[in-house]
């Protein structure tokens, strides 16, 4: 009976010993690929290998982020700040701030100081707790002449057998006035999530149309309207499911991403002539692509895309020259060698093959870091 009582607790020593150095080896042998994000900041505001043009402003963990000559430096804290956009004159930013019941569009300076709040979404404190009460804005622009604030809004709500449908529309509201003197642009499909991502074109708006095609799938097409109220007109078709748009500096071309509706998204541009789309051409295929933007020079193309495949989202960027490469120098033709005279007819010169152009690879631009994928750039020159 004692041999076998210590046999029982030799194999139980010898079970935990060997389960463990197993955890030990297999902990040592885990892959270190999914990290946690860093601060764009941290430890230090450390300079970028590859530098881009101008100022970036992203999100990230609620709080805003600028990127100018390759180094990061923190605008906002992080308390719920997401989606900046330029003024037109670049003076200013726009930002959505969300809370837990509500989120409103603000006015911010360059360096993240808020200089004014444009809506006032939050519901009286009586009823505060009531999500139906509460309002939502988001993907904030502003018109040209920088009176007019554009963004998808989900209100009033309408309650049928105590349940809301809320869906959000794209609203034009005065610049410092409420929302009652603004006005509803577009019709949304019932409970698709809405009409999103409103950006501002000559003539009109372009902005993401939700619907459900006849297979019952979700999908998302790019819509033109040129009237508030008018039924609009569809830019893409719903097998494509294009959404985020994005207007060129020269207001020729829109990038967006088109998903096929795989689970994929491929980044996208086709050339726009104020009224409707050219064929569109794929550039990125082999990335989870979102919230592309042009620079502002008109060099490239920014988006954002995991940096491997289990990573967060990065920063990558796309040169020009990948999508719109220069024309190739002229074909150099031999012609024959001077000599003596020929009685003979001189040989045809044979053509030189035209030379191959480069392939251009999209750059990553960041690493460690973990943008918000669901927040659009904005981009200064």
């Amino acid at each position: 009976m004692i041999a076998k009582f210590f046999l029982a607790v030799v194999l139980a020593l010898l079970m935990v010993v060997t389960g463990l150095s197993s955890y030990v080896y297999i902990g040592s042998r885990q892959s270190k690929v999914a990290v946690a994000p860093q601060k764009p900041t941290a430890p230090t505001p450390h300079a970028q290998a590859f530098v881009l043009p101008g100022t970036i402003y992203l999100a990230q963990s609620g709080a805003l982020y600028s990127l100018s000559a390759g180094r990061f430096h923190q605008l906002t804290p992080e308390v719920g700040w997401t989606q900046p956009s330029l003024y037109p004159d670049g003076s200013h930013l726009l930002a959505v701030k969300r809370s837990a019941f509500f989120s409103d569009v603000y006015e911010l300076t360059t360096y993240g100081g808020v200089a004014a709040q444009l809506t006032n979404n939050a519901a009286p404190p009586r009823t505060a707790w009531d999500t139906g009460t509460n309002d939502w804005s988001f993907y904030p622009r502003l018109s040209p002449d920088q009176r007019t604030l554009w963004m998808s809004y989900d209100g009033p709500k309408y309650a049928y057998n105590n349940y809301f449908d809320v869906d959000m529309a794209v609203w034009a509201v005065p610049v410092g006035g409420s929302i009652r003197q603004g006005r509803a642009w577009t019709n949304a499909n019932s409970y698709t999530g809405g009409d999103m991502q409103p950006i501002v074109v000559p003539g009109g708006i372009i902005y993401t149309k939700y619907s459900y095609d006849e297979n019952g799938n979700r999908v998302g097409q790019l819509w033109f309207t040129n009237r508030a109220g008018s039924a609009g007109k569809a830019l893409t078709s719903t097998g494509a499911d294009c959404l985020e748009p994005a207007l060129s500096p020269d207001g020729h071309s829109i990038a967006m991403i088109c998903t096929y509706q795989k689970q994929v998204s491929y980044l996208t541009i086709a050339s726009w002539n104020g009224s409707s789309l050219g064929g569109l051409q794929t550039l990125v295929t082999d990335q989870l692509v979102a919230e592309p933007i042009w620079a502002p020079d008109g060099s490239g193309i920014a988006y954002l895309a995991p940096g491997g495949p289990v990573a967060p989202f990065q920063l990558w960027w796309l040169p020009k020259d990948s999508y719109a490469p220069p024309p190739p120098s002229p074909i150099p033709t031999p012609t024959p060698t001077p000599g003596g005279p020929h009685n003979a007819p001189l040989p045809s010169p044979t053509p030189s093959p035209a030379p191959v152009a480069p392939v251009v690879k999209p750059i990553q631009v960041t690493t460690n870091l973990g943008f918000d994928a669901t927040s659009p750039l904005a981009w200064s020159a």
